[in-house]
C-alpha cells in the first residue's frame, strides 16, 4: 500500500507504514514543545545504551534523539554501532581528536547524524521548494560560520503556507517558521533499524 496523501506531495510516494512512522515522529516533535529545556552543549558522561543528558538540558540534536527514543529507536546505540564499524566514514573534523567512537557525545553532533542518516536512512534532495519537505523529515543547516543545526519538519504551517520546524536553537524546544532561514545542508528520512518497508 502506498500513501499519496496531500502532505506527501512533491516527494517520493511512501508506504503506509513509513507514512505512519513519519506522522508519529512529527507528532512527537510537536509534543516536545511542552518541555522546558535549557540549552547546554556541554559534554556529559551518560549510560550506554539508552543514555541521555538531564531532561531539562539539551541542544538541537537532543530534540531529534528524544523524539526517536519515544518511538523506540535509540540513536545513541545506532550511531555508536555504525561508528564502531565504519569510523573512517565519519567527518574527521568532528572527531575532536578522538581515535575511536565516544558513545557519550557522537550521536549529539549534527555532522555525525548527517553521515548516519545518509548511510542508514534516505538522503533527499535539498531545495528551496516548500513542497519538497514533509512532516517527519529531518533538515540540517549551516547557521553561518560552519555552525551546524538540525530540526524536524512538523505538520503545522506558518503564515506563508510552509511546514514549520521543531528545533532547539538556544531557547528550548520550539516550533518556528524557519525552514528556509539558513543554508540547508541536508534533508533526510530515517525510519530506524527495521527501516519499515
Amino acid at each position: 500500500m502506498v500513501c499519496s496523501c496531500a502532505w506527501a506531495q512533491g516527494v517520493p510516494a511512501l508506504s503506509a507504514s513509513r507514512h505512519d512512522f513519519l506522522r508519529r515522529l512529527a507528532s512527537t516533535a510537536k509534543e516536545r514543545t511542552n518541555h522546558t529545556v535549557r540549552y547546554d552543549p556541554g559534554y556529559v558522561r551518560i549510560p550506554y545504551p539508552g543514555g541521555d543528558v538531564p531532561a531539562d538540558t539539551g541542544v538541537c540534536t537532543d530534540e531529534v534523539i528524544r523524539c526517536y527514543r519515544v518511538l523506540g529507536i535509540d540513536l545513541q546505540k545506532e550511531v555508536h554501532e555504525d561508528m564502531v564499524q565504519s569510523f573512517s566514514a565519519y567527518p574527521r573534523k568532528w572527531r575532536w581528536g578522538l581515535g575511536k567512537p565516544d558513545s557519550n557525545i557522537d550521536h549529539r553532533r549534527v555532522p555525525n547524524l548527517m553521515v548516519f542518516f545518509r548511510r542508514k536512512g534516505e538522503s533527499l534532495p535539498t531545495s528551496t521548494r516548500a513542497d519538497d519537505y514533509s512532516p517527519g523529515d529531518l533538515v540540517t543547516y549551516d547557521l553561518g560560520g560552519n555552525v551546524p543545526h538540525i530540526g524536524i519538519v512538523v505538520d503545522r504551517k506558518g503564515a506563508n503556507g510552509r511546514y514549520m520546524i521543531e528545533h532547539n536553537i538556544g531557547q528550548g524546544p520550539r516550533i518556528e517558521d524557519v525552514l528556509f532561514s539558513w543554508k540547508i545542508t541536508g534533508h533526510f528520512r530515517y525510519y530506524g533499524p527495521q527501516n519499515y518497508p
